[in-house]
């Protein structure tokens, strides 16, 4: 399937730029999950022993984060881009 070969081609990429430890992947099917447009993603959470993590399974929690939050710098956003696309490139 091609989605769990692009999960594993980003998984070495993240290991190698994001020094990731382990992961955990998750996808939503249907309005009562979560989902609000009609196609699949799968999302990557990558993972580092003492990070805070994922302490329960309610995927809400740690993927949507109720309520305000600041939002990423674009900059930062850029620069993971391109540590992943260059650990892509090996």
């Amino acid at each position: 399937m091609a989605l769990m070969d692009l999960r594993k081609k980003l998984r070495k990429a993240i290991i190698k730029t994001l020094v990731a430890e382990g992961f955990n992947y998750a996808w939503n099917e249907g309005e009562i999950a979560g989902q609000a447009v009609n196609h699949l993603h799968l999302h990557i959470v990558p993972r580092t022993k003492g990070d805070a993590g994922v302490t329960e399974y309610e995927p809400r929690k740690f993927l949507y984060r109720p309520g305000s939050r600041e939002k990423s710098p674009d900059n930062e956003l850029k620069e993971i881009v391109e540590l992943l696309q260059r650990g892509l490139e090996d």
